[in-house]
């Protein structure tokens, strides 16, 4: 991302009045999303507590009858059958009446079917159900009104509310979804946030910014223009206008806030040095190039309205973005709590060497990487802590960002993997059980390659690791495990309240909603425990186990629960502007490929299967080079995953093997984004030392930190891609394909 992330004391742009009002409306609409995702689930447990409370079966009254005042019946009970029944014969009998003493003319019906007579036996039946019926109703009537208690009228006042407010979420997810894009990337915008290269430092790298933005914005504001005025010409009922305001609101404020920057750029940007124009064009934000290209294409092609048409495809799989959104808020408070610091403290008293702890911190990242969605927002949100604390036993700057870079590439294959659930829902070949099931030895088979490759290139490969014996060490971890359990309690508990108080298990499904709240409650616990702490600590001779070591990256963190929630979505903001923008933009440039039909340059079907894998890793690395994940998954769901198939390669396999492939790109140039937001994180400063630190070394030494994931992921990919087949077509390792055998489709 363009700048370094700042320290929540020093965050200018989120301190303004701009910032305070994004704040707040982030935060709003954070919430509304956890309502609409929670919303069925959470409803349907007030429905039955209420029936649980407040029905009552011996007078038949029912919950769902008191959630509104009834209204009276209008039919009266008093009536009386015998006098009722005289009138309705004295009437029938007189003259002019349907009978046969009347002169009146009966129905034509009647006529057909002879004359009518009446019958004071099926009339007295029908009246007395008639009077009971009514009588009921007025009984029923009472017993409703005893019960609406204020009790009643408090809890139903709730429960309607909350499925009020559910309602009209659901109803307007697509609105609620480009009100927050429009919030977030506005103000990623204005504070320099979005995705790029290099961050900007000088005058020109601003203007490069702010010019390229707003030429993206305005030419996305002209395509949104036209796709309405196409909408309306066809004549054709618009589903919902408002749609398509709103995607005209969203660029005309990102072309107003560019317009902004570009007259008001920051004051860092008067610098005596204004830099270059060749190197400001590093600092180009990535939505700003995808944009650009795709609009001059689209016009090219005399189709103005298509980046408006691609970009509007999001809205095809709206809950993707919504969960993300929730994911990233969930990572960002993530980052505000100790948990990092807690784990950490248990592995310090062995006293590891550097690449047995990084081995240890990738085993246990997969999980948090996998919780948080994609692994981008690992990076964001632990990235930091991973480098820190391997430099802090020995690692070299470039072997520190390796490990960086690798934290969050591994964990993706493991469940509730937001990319996992994104293609057992575009793709009915597979389903998320068998894709975490091998998933997971995927997991095990990347992150051991990479112990593995730095144990062959270690720096000091001639010292011996001085582990701590056993004897002091086990002590030692047990006192930090201690200190840990209280956490683990909050956290089982709150998920043993989800499955067995909301019927909602923790899952893949039910990940994006849980999370959130499991961080709000965890991070409130957590900053009372680190007061308790300190104040211990402030006592002489008081125990301090769990609080001694104070890394530098935990001056990031809030003292307060209030703080710390308002620095993780100020940090949100930042990270869901930038984010979800590019899964639009992305799809602007799978539009580009569907309509160049470049797929199609590829044979359908190769001479072999072995030719075909090949193909599809160079693709899928490709792709993984340039697109953000989950829109790279659209575009592979509907033109080379077909293709995989017609070759007779598995569609588990092959989804494994992309996951993989898409993994590799993300650390190839010429984007790179895992390690971009691995400089982010750790900062420009640092990048400069560690590049400084190897000058003049062997090129592995001074590359280490692109080569060694690179290499990692490029083997792992292979094993992955082409292991299979040869199980597959080799006679000689037929007998191991027994060992192939995962869960079967539902």
């Amino acid at each position: 991302m363009s700048a370094a992330i700042p320290s929540p004391t020093a965050h200018p742009l989120g301190q303004t009045w701009f910032g305070r009002l994004a704040n707040l409306a982030t935060l709003g609409l954070l919430i509304l999303i956890l309502v609409i995702s929670t919303g069925e689930m959470v409803h349907g447990q007030l429905l039955k507590f209420g029936e649980l409370v407040f029905s009552d079966p011996s007078q038949k009254v029912q919950y769902f009858l008191l959630r509104a005042d009834p209204e009276p019946p209008t039919c009266n009970p008093h009536v009386d059958v015998e006098q009722e029944i005289a009138r309705q014969a004295a009437a029938n009998a007189a003259p002019g009446g349907p009978g046969p003493g009347g002169s009146g003319k009966a129905d034509e019906l009647d006529d057909l079917l002879g004359a009518k007579t009446f019958d004071a036996d099926a009339t007295r039946a029908s009246l007395k159900a008639t009077v009971q019926d009514c009588a009921e109703r007025h009984a029923l009537y009472t017993h409703i009104r005893q019960h609406i208690t204020p009790q009643l009228k408090l809890y139903r006042g709730l429960e309607t509310s909350f499925f009020a407010l559910f309602k009209f979420g659901a109803d307007n997810r697509a609105m609620i979804l480009l009100t927050l894009l429009t919030v977030t990337a506005a103000f990623t915008t204005l504070g320099f946030h979005h995705i790029s290269l290099r961050p900007a430092r000088r005058a020109r790298d601003f203007q490069a910014q702010s010019w390229s933005m707003l030429a993206a914005s305005l030419l996305m504001l002209y395509s949104c223009v036209r796709y309405y005025q196409i909408s309306v010409d066809s004549g054709v009922a618009i589903d919902d206008p408002r749609v398509y305001f709103a995607w005209m609101a969203l660029f005309g404020s990102l072309a107003a806030v560019s317009a902004w920057r570009v007259v008001s750029p920051p004051a860092c940007a008067a610098d005596a040095d204004p830099g270059t124009w060749l190197r400001s064009l590093e600092c180009v934000p990535l939505i700003a190039n995808l944009g650009i290209f795709s609009c001059l294409y689209f016009l090219a092609q005399g189709h103005p309205s298509g980046p408006a048409i691609y970009a509007h495809k999001i809205l095809d799989f709206i809950s993707i973005p919504l969960a993300l959104a929730l994911h990233i808020w969930a990572g960002m408070l993530f980052k505000q709590s100790r948990l990092v610091d807690l784990f950490m403290n248990i592995l310090r008293p062995w006293k590891l060497s550097p690449e047995a702890l990084t081995y240890i911190i990738l085993l246990a990242a997969g999980l948090p990487t996998a919780y948080a969605g994609v692994s981008s927002v690992f990076v964001i949100a632990a990235g930091a802590i991973v480098y820190h604390e391997v430099r802090a036993v020995g690692g070299t700057s470039q072997y520190a960002l390796a490990a960086t870079a690798m934290s969050g590439s591994l964990g993706v294959v493991l469940s509730p993997s937001l990319l996992v659930v994104a293609i057992a829902a575009l793709n009915r070949q597979v389903t998320t059980s068998q894709l975490f099931y091998w998933g997971g030895f995927v997991f095990a088979l990347t992150s051991t390659m990479f112990f593995i490759a730095s144990q062959l290139h270690r720096h000091n490969r001639q010292e011996r690791a001085h582990v701590a014996s056993p004897r002091v060490a086990v002590p030692a971890m047990l006192r930090e495990m201690k200190v840990v359990v209280p956490y683990v309690a909050v956290i089982a508990a709150i998920a043993l309240f989800y499955s067995h108080v909301l019927d909602t298990p923790f899952n893949e499904i039910s990940a994006p909603s849980i999370l959130p709240i499991m961080m709000l409650l965890v991070l409130v616990f957590d900053k009372k425990m680190a007061a308790r702490q300190e104040a211990k600590a402030a006592v002489p001779d008081a125990a301090t186990h769990g609080t001694v070591h104070e890394p530098a990256y935990a001056a990031q963190r809030q003292k307060t629960a209030l703080k710390a929630i308002d620095t993780a979505t100020t940090e949100t903001i930042e990270h869901v502007g930038s984010y979800i923008s590019l899964i639009v933009f992305t799809q602007l440039v799978g539009g580009v490929v569907e309509r160049t039909d470049v797929m199609s340059l590829a044979p359908q079907v190769f001479p072999n299967v072995w030719l075909a894998m090949g193909f599809l890793i160079v693709a899928k690395v490709l792709l993984g080079m340039v697109m953000e994940p989950l829109g790279a998954i659209l575009l592979v769901s509907s033109t080379l995953a077909p293709m995989a198939y017609a070759n007779g390669i598995e569609p588990l396999h092959f989804w494994m093997m992309v996951l993989v492939a898409f993994e590799l790109g993300y650390l190839l140039p010429p984007v790179a984004i895992n390690q971009l937001l691995t400089r982010q994180v750790v900062g420009e400063a640092e990048i400069d030392r560690a590049d400084a630190e190897v000058a003049g070394q062997p090129l592995y030494r001074r590359h280490e930190r692109w080569i060694l994931p690179c290499v990692v992921m490029s083997i792992s990919l292979g094993i992955v891609g082409f292991g299979p087949l040869l199980v597959q077509h080799v006679d000689a390792l037929h007998p191991i394909m027994g060992w192939f055998h995962g869960p079967a489709m539902p």
